[in-house]
């Protein structure tokens, strides 16, 4: 099902680079640095993540004014998990071939591949943004998200020497190769780890789970299945005990009147009988 190409040399570069990064920032610890690398975790993976390019860029679960969507863009920029348009294009092509020919990191190719494999072996398409585009027109009529898909890794480069100012060399360790580190690993575990263990509460056309231990890492993206069967869902938590930190932070936006049109899924509801393209 899968299409490899050749090594990726720079994203693979990087990846080490930011791996050993990592590892030595355990000789340079620091609780400002630590708690620093916790913040924009949170602010990377908990909104530019799940707030932005998953829950609203992707599936439209719910409408913020526009400079607000961009901001939530710019904050996915800091996981390094490449531009906008990249992310979508490839979540929608996700849901339209789940676990089937044509998904671009299924574990039925391989857990290795799901999980990082496709980056580094697959096609490399990260900065291609007009080919991306098309998958995702949508974002594509935007000078602003056409512009960020290009130049992706300018907001996590120019957030560096701001970074060293604030706390030398233990902040960029921590708060840059620490925390997107595990923000990657943490949602490549989504694409892993989501489609091999866990609990189908739906009868899903695909081998998605809901895992609770992703959930914690990811701010409830971990509850894979309910999303699977209810992808344009902002609540993916669909049980009480179910955390889904990112669906509360929409909440609250819309206490603020800030956040509006969300859809919302419930236990009751069937899963459709094929899982409808994402962004359709």
């Amino acid at each position: 099902m899968a299409r490899r190409g050749g090594l990726n040399w720079p994203t693979t570069l990087v990846l080490l680079v930011l791996h050993l990064g990592a590892v030595a920032a355990l000789f340079f610890f620091s609780w400002k640095a630590f708690l620093a690398a916790v913040a924009l975790y949170w602010i990377a993976i908990g909104g530019g993540i799940g707030m932005g390019y998953h829950r609203l860029h992707t599936h439209r679960s719910y409408a913020v004014p526009r400079w607000l969507e961009y901001v939530l863009a710019v904050c996915g920029t800091l996981t390094l998990e490449g531009g906008p348009i990249f992310w979508v294009a490839t979540h929608r092509l996700h849901h339209q071939k789940s676990d089937r020919d044509g998904d671009p990191h299924s574990p039925r190719d391989g857990a290795w591949w799901a999980h990082v494999g496709w980056i580094i072996l697959g096609r490399r398409c990260h900065n291609d943004t007009q080919r991306m585009a098309k998958y995702a027109p949508d974002l594509g009529k935007h000078r602003f998200y056409l512009w960020l898909n290009s130049y992706h890794y300018l907001p996590l480069l120019l957030s560096v020497p701001l970074l060293y100012w604030w706390g030398g060399v233990p902040m960029v360790l921590w708060a840059v190769c620490v925390r997107v580190v595990v923000g990657l690993h943490a949602t490549w575990l989504v694409n892993s780890a989501t489609h091999m263990w866990g609990r189908q509460r739906f009868a899903t056309r695909d081998d998605s789970r809901n895992n609770w231990w992703v959930a914690l890492l990811t701010f409830g993206e971990g509850w894979h299945n309910n999303h699977h069967a209810h992808p344009t869902s902002a609540r993916h938590g669909l049980a009480w005990y179910e955390a889904d930190l990112t669906y509360w932070q929409i909440r609250l936006l819309a206490w603020l009147r800030i956040a509006k049109s969300i859809k919302v899924a419930s236990l009751s509801e069937s899963a459709p009988a094929a899982s409808p393209a994402a962004g359709d």
